[in-house]
């Protein structure tokens, strides 16, 4: 350099960003909170939509893995509802406190953590922070991308700005038997799309990233879902299942529990060590935190 000084900048940590899903990923499959959650839906799909309990047993499923989410598929089909009154039947009814337990341990991991921390879940903020609360991690979290986030329009109060122009279905005439249809095995089938963004499709990734300013090829991505993280795999994230010892297509890392994050990647808490630039001046070698 002009000026008799030399900065060498060290390697930049492999990650700067973890983005953890919620359900099943912060807290054990076990803890039938999910369980409850497909309940609920099946009950909303028939006291609310006037299904038949059969209709029920066969959409919610073939739904489920067509569409992300049950509430994505519905309204692709055509059945028109109210999201928000979707959300507090589906979620508000959850026995919290029952279900869920405070935990110290990964509040520990969570706070020792010296990387931006995001929760991106297909889930309603309401749940997303009530089980939170319940869990103890409240504040471990920089923000939280949920289905607000991702559909502001299709929320009574929404949280960003975004163009919705998609027309929505606004009754329940012609639904489609989609079961029927995806039983045929039609590869030129083409299912109707859904109004809604969600995991596991490209749009729901990229639109988080923007959101919170994620560069994928630096972020950590902690899922349960195989589907979410294949998705995540092919758009540049590196990926963890949880919930499981066992790595699949579209999976770097696999951890039986969140629990194992601090014995998975000991890297992670030598982030702030990394962050430094070495300024060699007159022989004399000083550390400058970036």
């Amino acid at each position: 350099m002009e000026d008799g000084h030399n900065f060498q900048e060290v390697q930049k940590p492999k990650y700067d960003c973890l983005l953890f899903d919620l359900d099943d990923t912060l807290y054990p499959y076990s803890s039938g909170v999910c369980e409850q959650i497909a309940k609920n839906i099946e009950e909303y799909m028939i006291q609310k939509l006037g299904m038949e309990a059969d209709k029920v047993a066969q959409l919610n499923v073939p739904l489920y893995k067509r569409y992300g989410t049950t509430m994505a598929g519905l309204k692709a089909i055509g059945y028109d509802f109210d999201i928000d009154d979707y959300n507090s039947f589906v979620h508000g009814r959850l026995p919290y406190d029952v279900l869920l337990k405070p935990d110290p341990v990964l509040r520990g991991i969570l706070q020792s953590l010296p990387i931006r921390k995001i929760i991106f879940t297909n889930a309603d903020s309401k749940h997303a922070i009530s089980a939170l609360e319940i869990l103890g991690l409240e504040d471990c979290f920089e923000r939280i991308i949920s289905f607000d986030s991702l559909n502001p329009s299709n929320c009574t109060n929404p949280s960003n700005d975004k163009d919705d122009s998609e027309s929505r279905p606004t009754t329940t005439t012609g639904v489609l038997d989609i079961c029927e249809r995806m039983s045929q095995h039609d590869s030129d089938m083409v299912l109707p799309k859904t109004p809604l963004i969600c995991k596991p499709f490209d749009d729901a990734f990229e639109y988080a990233f923007k959101l919170a300013d994620i560069d994928p090829q630096r972020t950590l991505f902690f899922d349960d879902s195989i589907r979410n993280l294949q998705t995540a795999k092919r758009l540049g994230l590196h990926t963890v299942a949880v919930g499981t010892c066992v790595r699949t297509t579209g999976v770097d890392h696999a951890l039986e529990s969140i629990h194992n994050i601090r014995e998975a990647f000991p890297e992670l808490w030598d982030a702030e060590e990394k962050h430094e630039f070495v300024h060699y001046n007159a022989g004399i070698e000083t550390s400058v935190k970036a």
